[in-house]
């Protein structure tokens, strides 16, 4: 090669500077909306029309249990046998029953005794099965050996069979609270499964090594990290549940082991009206289709829930 030949130099290209600076790559972005799993579920209830005309119905239901003289101002207690088995008049949509009394002021009436029930065994179920359930899953080893054992001996016997038992020892001290025992007492084991496979689930994540690693207490790492990311399915279990307390009262009530004749309720107003059902069934029609909407409105609500909680659900819609 000679000498003189000229040296080809390689071209260097340079990117163009960016005038945003690595600052505002990095920076955050706070006019995005933020996002958890409780807010995507809202933004997700929020268009369902499912959701509007359960949760619609529900609070009207509770209006009407605790405002029950606002809707219906006649006593249901208040019988004349001269209106036996009547048909509607003004005044009186539904008629009468084989005792005269009204039947529109039975079941306006009646919602305040289902929803107390259906409350207050909600309330047990959820206390007890998140107790046992977080400490069971949470903690491990023989605590959730021994809690587990105790929840397979409970799942064994039909929460509505132990109420029918319950109730025949109790026939004379039976009011809402005692029947609502003795429907939640049985009823907590599902619950308590639920949220122990859910805490095995979140206990590994990273947050919760990280609080442990900081010296927070288990106890409170489990009410503070663990609990909160691990109650979804929990809500949406109460929420179905509620529904099955209150078939479960009218079922004990039906049957006679329930609320007495001096509550007013729909499964005392069904089997009263039960004998009648071929001369005039209205009376028994009208609180069973009373009974029918709100177990049906709850459960409503409960699928609905538990679709928006659920983000592989959201992904497949």
């Amino acid at each position: 090669m000679s000498d003189k030949t000229p040296i080809r130099r390689m071209a260097h290209y340079v990117a163009e500077v960016d005038e945003g600076g690595l600052g505002a790559v990095d920076a955050v972005r706070v006019a995005e909306r933020k996002s958890n799993l409780w807010l995507d579920a809202w933004r997700d209830l929020r268009g369902r029309w499912m959701f509007w005309i359960a949760g619609v119905f529900v609070v009207f239901l509770i209006i009407v249990a605790l405002f029950p003289s606002m809707f219906a101002p006649l006593d249901p207690f208040a019988c004349d046998l001269n209106n036996s088995n009547d048909g509607p008049a003004p005044g009186h949509p539904f008629g009468y029953n084989f005792q005269g009394c009204d039947v529109y002021s039975r079941v306006v009436h009646g919602t305040s005794t289902s929803l107390s029930v259906g409350i207050i065994v909600t309330i047990i179920i959820a206390v007890m099965g998140i107790v046992i359930g977080a400490f069971a899953g949470f903690f491990g080893g023989w605590i959730d050996s021994l809690l587990m054992r105790i929840g397979d001996m409970f799942f064994a016997i039909p929460y509505v069979l132990a109420a029918v038992v319950i109730m025949s020892v109790f026939l004379n001290d039976r009011n809402i609270l005692v029947v609502s025992l003795a429907i939640g007492f049985f009823g907590w084991p599902a619950t308590a499964r639920i949220l122990r496979a859910e805490i095995l689930r979140v206990r590994s994540a990273d947050y919760v090594m990280a609080s442990e690693a900081l010296g927070v207490s288990r106890v409170r790492t489990m009410f503070t990290h663990v609990m909160p990311n691990s109650i979804a399915p929990v809500i949406v279990l109460s929420t179905v549940g509620l529904a099955a307390a209150i078939t479960a009262e009218a079922t004990l009530s039906f049957l006679g082991v329930g609320l007495p004749p001096e509550f007013i309720s729909w499964g005392n107003d069904i089997a009263q009206a039960q004998n009648r059902l071929r001369t005039d069934p209205m009376p028994l029609i009208w609180p069973s289709i009373a009974l029918s909407l709100t177990v049906l409105s709850f459960i409503m609500l409960g699928e609905t829930v538990r679709d928006a909680l659920d983000p592989k659900a959201r992904a497949l819609r």
